[in-house]
């Protein structure tokens, strides 16, 4: 028994942590000061989380002493964490002391090793914005600092999707139009799709649309960019999804830097709920930051070796980059094309660890006429299978439902009263 509700925390706490939405650090200065090598570690690696991208992180090891010292002749950063293994009444004493050298402004994070409510109060009541008991995981500290920087009457953050394919031509920018369709149809999520293929971008084609401006004007202007002028650029396509168009034309060199598209995704992510990345098949530096700094990453497949080996590559990095976020998502399109050989999907499985979350069979005349004629897959047959897999793929990358379908059996009544 003691097993089983083990298995189900362990369980509840991935449900619950796959759809948490931790909101980006702004550019802040953060300083630690730790007394053990397993917290200074843990505050390393939530320095590299994708959250903390734009935070300036530095560790020193010492506690609350070597924090006094510091700060004696030195200004106070936007974030002090320390760490302490003493009792309560000590803690409070270093704190007291630290507060006559700290500049208004500067919040303070305390890690300690004991769970008292009283000595809680005590710290909050002196102004310490976040306690945290030992030991610590990264993403506890990705949390807290994120956190004193999220107002709670705030918006909720949007979630940032990227769609790319591990080739090009395997129908990438399609299953993103579609997925972001029916996440706005189905759904009713306010959604923008955003395609970043500025020279070869198909997105307009696909939703109809011929719209004067675009991301271009932001990208070229990144001066002018704020909430309003990115919305000004958006075309509207149903009442719930929104396209900020490539211009997809040549006169222009379109090569950026690795930051070039995030004041455009921060805009974006200030007012939309849900932003669909429609990435091209590209590797620069732009392109890497946008997978890592994702929300939710989706990989699209056919099935022959070059997507295989493509996928992989992509996972590996992913994984690698993004230590505190869950696995890439990856689907498998255009299966069953006459008379190719094709890697099966239980050894695209195999090689990734990990179930595709969809197939998607290849259907030349249902996806033929859906491009043609400038409509979605669910625009044309709204009960044909694939527009149900591009439902399914919505609600998933959404949050709102869970990649694999948990076993049923004595906790599967818990499970799902812990997924509403």
């Amino acid at each position: 028994m003691r097993q089983a509700s083990q298995a189900i925390a362990e369980e509840a706490a991935d449900i619950v942590g796959r759809d948490e939405q931790i909101a980006p650090a702004p550019r802040v200065s953060v300083q630690a000061f730790c007394e053990t090598v397993e917290a200074a570690a843990a505050v390393q690696a939530a320095g590299e989380d994708r959250r903390m991208a734009k935070a300036h992180l530095r560790i020193q090891m010492g506690g609350l002493t070597a924090a006094v010292e510091a700060y004696q002749n030195a200004p106070t950063p936007n974030v002090i964490i320390l760490e302490s293994e003493s009792r309560g009444d000590d803690i409070l004493a270093g704190l007291d002391q630290l507060a006559e050298f700290c500049d208004p402004g500067t919040r303070v994070i305390v890690i300690g090793s004991t769970n008292d409510v009283t000595l809680y109060r005590e710290l909050v009541r002196r102004g310490v914005s976040d306690y945290l008991i030992a030991p610590v995981g990264a993403l506890a500290v990705v949390r807290s600092v994120c956190g004193l920087f999220s107002a709670p009457d705030a918006k909720p953050v949007g979630r940032i999707i990227a769609v790319i394919g591990a080739k090009g031509g395997v129908g990438a920018s399609t299953v993103a139009h579609n997925v972001a369709f029916s996440i706005a149809r189905d759904l009713l999520l306010d959604a923008v799709v955003t395609d970043l293929d500025l020279a070869f971008g198909t997105a307009g084609l696909d939703f109809n649309q011929d719209p004067p401006q675009g991301i271009a004007e932001a990208v070229f202007s990144p001066d002018r960019i704020d909430t309003a002028f990115v919305d000004r650029l958006l075309a509207k396509c149903t009442d719930h999804l929104s396209l900020l168009a490539a211009p997809a034309t040549l006169d222009r060199v379109y090569d950026f830097g690795a930051e070039a598209f995030e004041a455009i995704f921060d805009s974006l992510r200030a007012t939309v709920p849900c932003v669909v990345l429609d990435v091209p098949h590209q590797w620069a530096g732009w392109t890497k930051q946008t997978l890592v700094a994702a929300d939710d990453i989706l990989i699209v497949a056919a099935p022959d070796l070059a997507n295989l080996r493509n996928a992989k590559n992509i996972f590996d990095l992913l994984k690698a980059a993004r230590p505190n976020d869950h696995r890439p998502l990856y689907c498998l399109n255009q299966v069953g094309v006459p008379k190719r050989p094709e890697i099966k999907a239980a050894d695209f499985a195999k090689a990734l660890e990990d179930e595709p979350v969809a197939i998607i069979p290849f259907e030349p005349a249902l996806f033929g006429a859906a491009a043609n004629n400038g409509q979605m897959i669910a625009e044309i047959s709204s009960s044909h299978r694939t527009a149900e897999m591009f439902r399914g793929l919505g609600q998933l990358v959404t949050g709102r439902v869970e990649p694999k379908k948990q076993r049923a059996g004595l906790w599967s009544p818990l499970i799902e009263k812990l997924l509403r």
